[in-house]
């Protein structure tokens, strides 16, 4: 059983491919897949062996099970980025992440201790920018001079939805290194049952191929299903934008196959956020991952 990070989207699409159309049964598996939200802690059913495999958001989930001694793993990064972006108005003179140093900013409180602190070290925004965000994009297009944290198949797709062309900047595309779509398991299935952990791995590997780059129908179809807010437009923007981002297939994915992790760039990102006081500078942050089940090239078109 996999847990999901969120409502079913677009962002979990290779996923829902995967047992759409059977390519986990290829693989010798019979996968289950249960929806995230807002009340839902999966890390924790993880943990306590009530499931196979999480997804975590970003870096900060593995780092911070390390530094709780909770002997979780990171076994594949889907997300070559973090599709974490800020919003604003067109015409404001707000299209550069530089150009917000200083200005308000809404965010909300789990953004605070992620990608906040990027933004803090590496252009000097300060904790006195931050205003309260509701997860709701009324105030945003309410007042021409605000901007606003969100994901960049979701949050800009309203703003369209109400006639409003913003500026999305992506923090990714600014040198934030954290992955996204993190496959997560226990230390203990990757020491027991590290093949059925590959043929995960591979099974959800080439469901993302075939989500992005085949017919993502069966995916989508589930994904409906399982969370009835989702609309073919949605599901269609979101698609786009991982394509058009490069969010699952760019960087050492390109090289390596989807799914591909870096120990450079695991180090890179622990060590900008060990300098802003995030962990202590001695964690070990290699136990946050294992290279054993990527780079690969599974799936990978010849």
């Amino acid at each position: 059983m996999l847990g999901t990070d969120w409502k079913a989207e677009a962002e979990h699409g290779g996923y829902y491919q995967a047992v759409a159309t059977g390519v986990y049964r290829q693989h010798g598996l019979e996968v289950t897949l249960r929806q995230g939200g807002p009340q839902v802690n999966h890390a924790q059913l993880l943990a306590a062996g009530r499931l196979d495999f999480n997804l975590a958001p970003n870096s900060f989930i593995p780092l911070n099970f390390v530094q709780e001694k909770i002997p979780l793993v990171a076994v594949a990064a889907i997300f070559q980025k973090d599709p974490s972006v800020l919003i604003a108005h067109p015409g404001q003179g707000n299209d550069s992440l530089a150009a917000l140093k200083g200005k308000p900013i809404m965010i909300g409180s789990d953004t605070r201790i992620t990608s906040w602190v990027f933004l803090k070290s590496k252009f000097g925004y300060t904790d006195d920018q931050i205003r309260p965000y509701t997860f709701s994009v009324a105030p945003f297009l309410a007042d021409p001079n605000t901007v606003q944290q969100g994901y960049l198949s979701s949050e800009p797709f309203t703003i369209e939805a109400q006639g409003v062309k913003p500026v999305v900047l992506l923090l990714a595309d600014a040198g934030y290194s954290s992955y996204g779509s993190l496959i997560q398991t226990s230390d203990k299935l990757v020491r027991e049952k590290p093949d059925l952990v590959q043929r995960f791995v591979d099974g959800s590997i080439e469901g993302w191929y075939s989500y992005l780059y085949g017919d993502p129908a069966p995916a989508n179809a589930m994904i409906k299903r399982d969370n009835p807010e989702m609309t073919d437009a949605l599901l269609a923007y979101g698609i786009a934008k991982i394509k058009e981002y490069g969010i699952v297939d760019s960087g050492d994915a390109k090289i390596d196959g989807i799914g591909a992790m870096t120990e450079a760039r695991w180090r890179e990102f622990f060590d900008t956020m060990a300098n802003a006081g995030i962990y202590p500078k001695d964690l070990d942050f290699r136990k946050a991952f294992t290279l054993q089940f990527v780079d690969k090239k599974v799936g990978m078109k010849p």
